[in-house]
């Protein structure tokens, strides 16, 4: 891969997994979102953090010096979208566990028995629950016993991290996720559209500074990725869904904390061939479309926390940067 579109750090794949990393169970088959359930979903809660955004034309993509082109960030092009309602945060643990809880689910880092954790979160006491790492972004470590609601392995808990963005969410498991709400992902051209909250052709969900009057906007990394990270921003990990100030469209954290799976199929050119009024990405890659950097993003290694920027993974994959939000039609 060229200087210009260096791996991304964030988006480790399930099957880049070290070899050499020992038994791992076998996936076992998920349990199915009943129809019934759906209607539970809305009881939850989930009605009040949706906002309505009626549409329209805008600008999407990117041809910026900082971009890269190999990710499909461009041309720009004006992309016309339908009004859709989206929720103003990411889904939150606390929001997940009330899903788990009406349906059984079990999600896919159960299933296979492992998930990826970012190294410096896994204690050395623990190592021994280490399968592997990613060949390709070897700060990625395989743990046995990660998932959801322990997101660094055995004796961690979500319990004072329930306002906190759900992670270690696979592709599958937020469709599920969405289906029991009644809704679903956000499609690339809505997430974009949502994100850059009514600016055009703007780096960042606020304007081109990433620090407005030397405020942090977003929780990404600062220091020297991937061995120290100073927390300048409070966070060294994920931080609270409504942390910081919202977009133009009272949206939240759409720049950096978790990465948000999105509906399409990741294809690098679907912009050149798909139409541009609700443009979708076509199946064939085997790679699902992730949208909005995460806390391990750093301009040096993998600026993609701009509004345009995109990354992708299988829809099996997960990691402790990985989480949704939830979309709707009108």
């Amino acid at each position: 891969m060229s200087e210009r579109n260096p791996k991304s750090c964030c988006a480790a794949g399930r099957g880049e997994l070290s070899a050499g990393s020992g038994h791992l169970q076998e996936r076992a088959a998920a349990p199915a979102i009943k129809a019934g359930d759906r209607a539970a979903g809305l009881r939850a809660g989930l009605e009040h953090s949706m906002i309505t955004l009626p549409g329209g034309e805008y600008l999407m993509g990117t041809q910026a010096s900082d971009g890269f082109p190999d990710d499909g960030e461009g041309p720009v092009r004006k992309v016309t979208v339908d009004a859709f309602r989206i929720s103003a945060h990411a889904v939150t643990n606390g929001q997940f566990q009330s899903f788990v809880q009406a349906t059984g689910y079990i999600t896919e880092a159960e299933r296979f028995g492992w998930t990826y954790v970012f190294h410096l979160f896994v204690p050395e006491e623990r190592r021994a629950d280490v399968a592997g790492s990613s060949r390709e972004a070897p700060w990625w470590l395989g743990v046995r016993g990660a998932y959801w609601a322990k997101p660094e392995g055995e004796g961690s808990t979500i319990g004072e991290r329930l306002d906190h963005p759900v992670v270690h969410i696979s592709w599958h498991d937020a469709s599920a996720y969405c289906q029991w709400a009644g809704g679903r992902l956000p499609t690339e051209a809505e997430w974009e559209y949502a994100a850059r909250g009514g600016l055009e052709q703007r780096t960042y969900p606020w304007g081109d500074v990433l620090k407005q009057d030397g405020r942090h906007r977003c929780n990404i990394w600062q220091g020297k990725f991937p061995a120290v990270n100073h927390a300048e921003d409070g966070y060294a990990g994920t931080a609270p869904v409504d942390a910081y100030e919202p977009n133009g469209y009272g949206l939240y954290n759409v720049a950096g904390n978790v990465w948000e799976w999105c509906a399409d199929w990741f294809d690098r050119d679907y912009h050149r061939r798909s139409s541009q009024t609700n443009p979708q990405g076509a199946a064939g890659s085997g790679l699902r479309s992730l949208r909005g950097g995460s806390y391990l993003c750093h301009r040096s290694y993998c600026n993609r926390y701009r509004v345009a920027a995109r990354s992708k993974n299988t829809p099996d994959s997960s990691s402790g940067n990985t989480g949704f939000r939830l979309a709707m039609d009108i």
